[in-house]
Order: C-alpha cells, then sequence, then structure tokens
C-alpha cells in the first residue's frame, strides 16, 4: 500500500471541539517526499443555525457564517467526502497542533455524522503525525540550519507563520487554512532537509506500539520529551521518566527537572506530573539524542541532576500511587450538555454500528421514514440533530419542535460569551484600539456578526 501525506488544516467558530463547528477545511496531499498530488482542496462548512461562533474566532479568521452557508458543504457532504476521497487507505493526516485542536473537530464532525470517529486515523494503513512537538524537539536539540523566531520581548516561540517568515517562506494569509497548509509543507521540508536523522525517526516513533516499547512501566527509563506543557525556558524539553498508570492506555510520566524531595509538600504535582498518550504521536527520544552536540546543555540537564533526582523520585514510591489515584479521579472531559457533546462517553455497541451505517447511507426520503431501534441512549437525539442540521425537509412536526427547543436552548447557552465579546470588540472598534494579536476588530465583520445574530433571534430578519 502506498504511503501518502495529506496535510490539512481547519479554521473554526470557536475553540472547544464539543461547542463550536469546522468552518473551512483545507488540504494537499503529496508523497513522502513533499511532492504534491491532485489539486489542493478548500472547502468552507455551513455553519448551523444552532451555533453562535465566537466573534475573535472570526475576527481572526474573516470568514462569516454567511460566507459558509451559502458556499459551503452541510457536515454531512464533507463527512462523505472526507472519508471517501481524502482519508484514503494509507494516508498519513498531518497537521500543526493538530492532535490536540484539528483531529478532536473531525472525531466530533464524525461523531454527530454517524461515521467512526477513529477509524479514518488507523484502520487500512491511516496514521497520524503532528508537527509541532517535532518542531519543538527539533529546536530543542537539533536547531543547527534553521532560523528559529522569538517574540519581541525574547521569548522563544513557535507559531507558525513567524517560522516562516524567519526561514523565507511565503505564508500570504496566516489563519486561512490553505496558506497555512502550504506553510506547514515547507517547514517540514525544512526539517527533513537539515535534520534528516531526527526527522525519521520521529516519524518513525509516531506509531503506539513502536513508543510503547520504548516507555512503559515493566522496563523503565529515562527519555528526552518535548511538550507544550513544559517550560519554554528549554525549549519546551525535558527528560521525563514512566511513572504510574494513566487513564485509557495512557503513562503519567515525571519531570526529572525536578527533584521530588524539595517540592514533596506541594500538592499541585501537575506540573510536574503528565499523562502521555501513545496515541497522540509525543515527540520522544532516548537519552543517547543528548550525547550529540551539547544536548544536555541544550536542554539545561546535567546527568549529575538527573541521577540525584531520579534517585529521588525512585525514593518514594508512594508517589507514584498518590499521582494514579489523583488522575484516576479527574475525569479527562467535563460532563457533555447533550448526546453531540458526548463522544466519549463510550463505544457503540456493534448493532448500533450497522444502524449508524444505515442512516449515513440514507437519503433525505429514507430518514423521514426510518426509526431505527437503537441501543445507546446518545443516538436518537443525536439523530433528530442530523436530521435537522443535513435534511430538514426529513422531519416530522413533532421532530421540529423537538429540535426548535434544543436550537434555542443551545443559542442562550452561547449568547452571554458572544454578547460580551461583541461589546469588547464593538468598543475597541470605537476607540480604534487593537486586540491582542495587534490587529484592529473589523467593522465589516462585527456588522455581519450581528447581523447574524438577529436573523437566529428572529428568523423572518
Amino acid at each position: 500500500m502506498k504511503q501518502t501525506f495529506f496535510f490539512y488544516d481547519l479554521e473554526t467558530s470557536g475553540l472547544s471541539p464539543r461547542e463550536d463547528r469546522i468552518m473551512q477545511f483545507a488540504g494537499i496531499r503529496t508523497d513522502t517526499d513533499f511532492n504534491q498530488i491532485g489539486e489542493p482542496v478548500n472547502l468552507l462548512v455551513k455553519l448551523n443555525d444552532d451555533t453562535l461562533p465566537s466573534p475573535y474566532a472570526i475576527m481572526t479568521t474573516g470568514i462569516t457564517p454567511q460566507q459558509t452557508q451559502q458556499d459551503g458543504l452541510t457536515e454531512a457532504e464533507l463527512s462523505h467526502f472526507l472519508q471517501d476521497e481524502i482519508f484514503t487507505p494509507g494516508t498519513c493526516v498531518v497537521g500543526y497542533n493538530s492532535i490536540r485542536f484539528d483531529d478532536e473537530f473531525m472525531r466530533h464532525l464524525f461523531w454527530r455524522c454517524f461515521y467512526d470517529p477513529y477509524e479514518w486515523q488507523w484502520q487500512d494503513g491511516r496514521s497520524r503525525w503532528d508537527l509541532l512537538d517535532v518542531v519543538r524537539l527539533t529546536r530543542a536539540l537539533r536547531p543547527e540550519g534553521i532560523n528559529w523566531p522569538v517574540t519581541k520581548d525574547g521569548k522563544a516561540t513557535n507559531r507558525l507563520e513567524l517560522l516562516t517568515k524567519e526561514n523565507g517562506i511565503t505564508h500570504a494569509h496566516a489563519h486561512d487554512a490553505l496558506s497555512d497548509v502550504e506553510a506547514l509543507i515547507s517547514v517540514t521540508k525544512l526539517i527533513k532537509e537539515h535534520q534528516p536523522q531526527l526527522y525519521n525517526y520521529l516519524f518513525e516513533m509516531r506509531g503506539k506500539k513502536k513508543l510503547q516499547k520504548m516507555i512503559n512501566l515493566d522496563d523503565k527509563k529515562p527519555f528526552v520529551y518535548a511538550s507544550g506543557r513544559y517550560s519554554a525556558d528549554h525549549e519546551k524539553t525535558t527528560i521525563a521518566f514512566p511513572l504510574a498508570p494513566g487513564r485509557n492506555g495512557n503513562v503519567l510520566v515525571f519531570d526529572l527537572r525536578y527533584n521530588l524531595d524539595e517540592i514533596i509538600n506541594n500538592d499541585n504535582y501537575f506540573p510536574i506530573v503528565k499523562e502521555l498518550a501513545y496515541n497522540k504521536c509525543p515527540a520522544v527520544a532516548p537519552l543517547g539524542v543528548l550525547e550529540k552536540d551539547d544536548g544536555w546543555a541544550k536542554i539545561g540537564i546535567t546527568k549529575d541532576q538527573l541521577d540525584e533526582n531520579l534517585k529521588s523520585l525512585l525514593a518514594h514510591p508512594e508517589f507514584a500511587e498518590k499521582m494514579r489515584e489523583q488522575y484516576e479521579n479527574t475525569p479527562e472531559w467535563p460532563a457533555a450538555p447533550d448526546p453531540e457533546s458526548a463522544l466519549y462517553d463510550g463505544f457503540l455497541p456493534e448493532q448500533d454500528r450497522i444502524r449508524c451505517n444505515a442512516v449515513r447511507n440514507a437519503d433525505a426520503s429514507k430518514l423521514a421514514d426510518f426509526h431505527p431501534t437503537f441501543t445507546d441512549q446518545r443516538l436518537p437525539e443525536l439523530l433528530l440533530h442530523y436530521k435537522a442540521k443535513n435534511y430538514p425537509n426529513s422531519l416530522a412536526e413533532d421532530e421540529v419542535k423537538k429540535w426548535e427547543k434544543y436550537r434555542k436552548n443551545r443559542l442562550t447557552r452561547q449568547s452571554s460569551s458572544f454578547a460580551k465579546a461583541m461589546q469588547e470588540l464593538s468598543e475597541l472598534s470605537a476607540k480604534n484600539q487593537p486586540m491582542k494579536n495587534g490587529n484592529l476588530p473589523d467593522p465589516f465583520l462585527l456588522e455581519e456578526l450581528n447581523l447574524y445574530y438577529q436573523s437566529l433571534a428572529n428568523p423572518e430578519y
């Protein structure tokens, strides 16, 4: 099976994959040498009338709800297209901060549209990779040959638009999904060109099985680990040690930059203990990588410090059990407000998976008379929402009433934060003052958002 990369990026209505929605999907397929295959994909996605976008998100992307409703695909249409044409066998899906952001939006999209939320990432030779932690580890250990950006106050930053600027890479429209994809491909090529050994190693280590072989509780060994949870003072990179079982088959790891004896009486251990998820492509490497190019000094740890801190950790076996219990009793996701947000409330029974297949293969006429008996209690209401947003003509009169009640309640839940953001942006605009990103609020976008809100509150508006 020939492997290809599909680099992709999303623009969304906000930051929450549960509550917010995809507004733009863009991507480019390449071979493993980054030669483009076929035409770029650039699609708008209809924002449904049950969702108020974050005004700050719209200021960033410049995409209005009206644009998506005029030119966009429905979520069902997008899901069908992605499954049939994009996430094909042998595809490695690549993004930038995609594991924790874009991929989560994709999972929730497929859940709402009655597709398996996970198969697109692993079945039939498929896989995924996130370049953000690759960039972090490259910057920390093998920075040579690449220009690395810093903020105005001199702090290290790995923002994609600044990486491209520092290295003379064309990136005409930051926060446009397709432009960001083109920039990401160029940055990936840059890393492979200048640090091919590290690039190839991290690509091979993206899989769960290889990670579990290297990092496990049966043969505990320190390892180099880059993560957004770690300090930027040392390029987000440290030496970690497997500590205890985590949630969902993950492993808790301890940051060996710290000496446990010095902080044992501090109850807040979360900054020094984190959960490593094997299926999230963590950027890790054996300690041997530090022996080259003064690696120990680059990440600010000495061998003596490592030995002392490891000795301290191993002297407190009760600490591992305490951390296991603390994480076990800390839910990864808060309670879901409705079935659309309840993706992680459990896997579907096999009989429901068969019924879900029938749902997504049905057109509007079939859906009108399709009333499957689901075992999972999330699915009946999820089906109502799916029909209302993608095939509204399939709804019976009583279903229309149920949907309208849900829609209005959801909009009410979102309206206070929407109104607050609109007020803040309107005041900045009136005073001609910039937002935190340095840009002025766009009066046209503010007006479009106001009109959109009015249309949802008054459908005849």
